[in-house]
């Protein structure tokens, strides 16, 4: 398989950039509100801006529709910041672009001039990092002192970030190789062949259109442990249904769509875990028609631990609760249900209080164990603060969204 190809189209940052343009601009009507978030507007202009510097650095997806995911976030995250008087300093602001234009062996003026001359103007790459960078600070400012890492949590947190797995995958590809006077034509193509859901059909393009050896066996490629591809790449083939196609992967050269056509599972020895994350909503009425029925409409709002917090806004902090336990601490009730669960995955089999309450159990992650080779202490204590931090960042910008005004207008 070309890994090299698959990597490439899955962690590149910064890639090189494109020239021409990537978002058609409208000719009128640029600075005209789209979204309102609360009392803030984003406007086409921005949408379309950062739809271009995405496209740029070869982010995977649809960039329009990440753009204006983004930029709504953005204006949460820099609210959230002004109303905790976090400002940025203009060195602060400095380095953090110099940071992020390392990333693609650039200065910060180099990464600039490279995207105004695609089309990005440089106030439209300033608010990017800005957002970031103030987000950054706002969560450390608010939850950094209230996060403690004690002996037990390093022990517990040595997490095998690539271990062995026992799933291989039968995947097919289609290599469009995309000239720069031909990117739209190519993209749209991409996307078309993204709806593909025939494994005859996707063979059928691939002997039409893939530039890649494998287009004179219609893309077909042979078994693979999920372990051998990029990590950036696993959750995606993972989500892939068989014969389903992933979304459009764009490389510095070309535009990569995988299609599953099998997947498998082999022997493998059975992983030991340090510790078990999982979440418990607590429904009153225990196994009641009532309860049950609300279970099953939490069930299709939630996809990870994450999104608990927005189902529970608004009731007591008690109703909600989420933990990290060593397998050993976690009580054999709840320990029973984990294990047959994936993350992500519900377990609606338990209640509490003599029956009168409905447990909605959410397995969150598992962390294998590491052998002594693993990350050093100091390693491990920041990685848990990190972890943590990110944890409440995630909850915290829900919080935020569920509490905001946002209209769509167009």
């Amino acid at each position: 398989m070309r890994i090299a190809l698959f990597k490439a189209a899955a962690v590149a940052l910064v890639c090189a950039l494109v020239s021409g343009p990537v978002v058609p601009a409208a000719a009128q009507g640029l600075f005209e509100p789209v979204i309102k978030v609360n009392d803030k507007a984003v406007t086409r202009f921005e949408i379309e801006q950062r739809a271009r510097m995405l496209t740029l650095f070869r982010t995977p997806g649809d960039a329009v529709r990440m753009a204006r995911e983004q930029l709504i976030e953005d204006r949460l995250k820099v609210d959230a910041a002004e109303a905790a008087g976090i400002k940025i300093s203009g060195d602060a602001m400095e380095a953090a672009m110099e940071e992020f234009a390392s990333r693609g062996d650039m200065s910060a003026a180099e990464m600039i001039d490279a995207l105004q001359k695609a089309g990005v103007d440089e106030s439209s790459f300033r608010a990017f990092v800005s957002a970031g960078v103030t987000w950054r600070e706002l969560i450390r400012a608010r939850f950094a002192s209230s996060i403690t890492v004690g002996e037990d949590d390093v022990e517990r947190a040595k997490l095998a970030l690539a271990g062995s797995t026992g799933v291989r995958v039968l995947l097919s590809e289609i290599v469009l190789p995309v000239p720069p006077e031909q990117i739209e034509k190519v993209q749209q193509r991409a996307q078309e062949l993204a709806e593909i859901n025939s494994v005859a059909e996707f063979a059928d393009a691939a002997r039409r259109y893939s530039a890649a050896p494998s287009a004179e066996r219609g893309g077909q490629l042979e078994w693979t442990a999920i372990s051998d591809l990029p990590a950036p790449l696993r959750p995606i083939v993972l989500a892939l249904a068989p014969g389903e196609v992933s979304d459009p992967l764009p490389t510095e050269q070309a535009i990569v769509l995988l299609q599953l056509r099998d997947i498998a599972e082999t022997e493998v020895a059975t992983p030991e875990y340090s510790a078990i994350e999982y979440a418990m909503y607590f429904i009153d009425g225990g196994r009641s028609d009532k309860a049950l029925a609300r279970a099953a409409q939490v069930r299709t709002l939630v996809d990870t631990c994450d999104d608990l917090y927005g189902v529970a806004k608004g009731q007591p902090p008690e109703v909600l609760v989420r933990e990290t336990k060593a397998p050993g601490e976690i009580p054999a009730d709840i320990a029973h249900q984990l294990q047959v669960l994936d993350p992500g995955e519900v377990s609606t089999d338990l209640t509490r209080s003599n029956g009168q309450v409905l447990v909605f159990l959410m397995l969150c992650g598992r962390s294998p164990m590491l052998g002594d080779d693993g990350p050093s202490p100091e390693d491990l204590t920041n990685f848990v603060r990190n972890q943590r931090l990110a944890s409440l960042a995630e909850g915290y910008l829900e919080q935020l969204r569920a509490e905001a005004r946002i209209v769509e207008l167009q």
